[in-house]
């Protein structure tokens, strides 16, 4: 069986000839009620491992109160081994993919659809192909962070297919790519970029997200993301839209300027005043500031740099960018 699903709705096809023995058997177990998991695995960046009892066996072990001697002894013989997750997992577990399988995915996969295979005692039974639809500001983003000079880049745990196919509707350049890493890879590409004296900015919002989050010199999570990328970033994004870097890296350049302006004014302000409220005029003028007027003065300079910085109150963000954008 080769199930294919979207963002918008999903379906399943059946493949030339019978049906084979292993998914009729999988769907026997699953319809046959609630199923006592065992020996789940996680394998971060490509997928599950489990072991779930054959509900084709007549060997009752698996209806055992866990870890009880029967159910240990006979484990092995009643029980099918199931993985769920990428090609790099099932080829890990040693599941070889049919044509019609390869044929499909890598359909899907030209479409910028990320598959999921699905595999039961070294035999691939099912593949789901499911969309993440781009945000409809995302082109837009990256269009004006490539405006400014930016150089933006794409992290992905999905395969290079998939991955090439995405960077192509953000245009964004194919050596800027880099598809199939687990999450310390993610960290690595980082890193990476900080060593030939680049400056990181990262924007994530998943847990595989967090290890280069952290290793960024700038991490931008967003709000609606796993609290583990939360935590790990920098700053974040209350709401979950992607223009809102933008508006960060504005706001950030305009108060980087108004620190620059306070300074250089509170500077100069003091280099001036200082020198006339300690006298140095009455030698030649015979005008000299009383204390009163000078410790005005002196409240004066802190004032304005106030008063300066209150004007980012009226700060406004830069235009929106076009949404919906479509790259062909």
């Amino acid at each position: 069986w080769v199930g294919k699903g979207s963002a918008g709705g999903g379906g399943e096809s059946s493949r030339s000839g019978s049906p084979a023995e292993t998914p009729t058997r999988l769907k026997r177990i699953l319809s046959s009620g609630t199923l006592k998991v065992s020996d789940v695995q996680n394998h971060p960046g490509k997928g599950v491992t489990a072991q779930i009892p054959d509900a084709n066996s007549k060997d009752p072990s698996h209806m055992q109160p866990k870890g009880s001697k029967q159910q240990q002894h006979s484990s092995s013989s009643s029980s099918l081994s199931v993985a769920i997750g990428n090609r790099l997992l099932l080829q890990e577990q040693g599941v070889q993919l049919l044509p019609e399988v390869e044929e499909f995915m890598q359909s899907r996969e030209g479409m910028g659809q990320t598959c999921v295979l699905v595999g039961v005692n070294g035999k691939a039974v099912a593949a789901l192909a499911v969309a993440d639809p781009l945000k409809p500001e995302a082109a837009g983003v990256v269009a004006a962070l490539q405006q400014q000079g930016i150089q933006c880049h794409l992290l992905t745990g999905d395969n290079w297919r998939t991955a090439r196919a995405i960077a192509k509707q953000l245009s964004i350049p194919s050596q800027h790519v880099s598809a199939e890493v687990l999450p310390a890879g993610k960290a690595g590409v980082v890193t990476g970029l900080q060593s030939i004296g680049k400056v990181v900015a990262m924007v994530g919002d998943g847990i595989n997200d967090s290890p280069a989050l952290a290793a960024a010199d700038v991490g931008m999570a967003i709000g609606s993301g796993t609290d583990i990328a939360v935590e790990a970033a920098d700053y974040v994004l209350m709401r979950d839209d992607l223009e809102h870097v933008l508006v960060a890296l504005d706001l950030s350049r305009k108060t980087f300027r108004r620190i620059q302006w306070n300074f250089v004014w509170a500077m100069g302000y003091n280099v001036v005043m200082i020198p006339i409220a300690a006298g140095t005029l009455y030698p030649f003028f015979r005008v000299q500031m009383p204390p009163w007027v000078a410790g005005g003065c002196m409240v004066f300079s802190s004032v304005s740099v106030v008063l300066s910085s209150l004007f980012l109150r009226w700060y406004r963000p830069p235009a929106a960018v076009a949404r919906g954008l479509v790259v062909v």
